[in-house]
């Protein structure tokens, strides 16, 4: 599955099949929180909650193309990512995008 930021595949011919999305919403566990409270003292990056995000994001991104492969898409353009929080200790991560059928 192709997945870009652009509105177009240079040289071909697109089919838009519709809007794609998926997301996830994780929580932090009171481990993540007592560390992060250490690093909020020194400063620096709190590890495990870029680790949250990441694997917020790789999940949300394929649920979005499980979405598009529904659509009978191989390629998702105009992709982006979202991240806000939902309520205390818990972030959404959402991946959404516009399905097409390139030749």
């Amino acid at each position: 599955m192709l997945i870009t930021t652009s509105d177009v595949i240079p040289g071909k011919q697109i089919e838009a099949l519709g809007l794609v999305r998926g997301n996830v919403v994780t929580s932090k566990n009171v481990g993540r929180d007592i560390m992060a409270g250490f690093k909020n003292m020194v400063g620096g990056e709190i590890k495990s909650y870029t680790d949250m995000m990441n694997e917020g994001r790789d999940i949300a991104e394929q649920r979005m193309i499980a979405e598009a492969q529904q659509l009978g898409a191989n390629a998702i353009i105009c992709a982006r990512y979202a991240s806000s929080s939902v309520m205390e200790g818990t972030q959404e991560m959402l991946a959404y995008g516009t399905a097409v059928r390139y030749v």
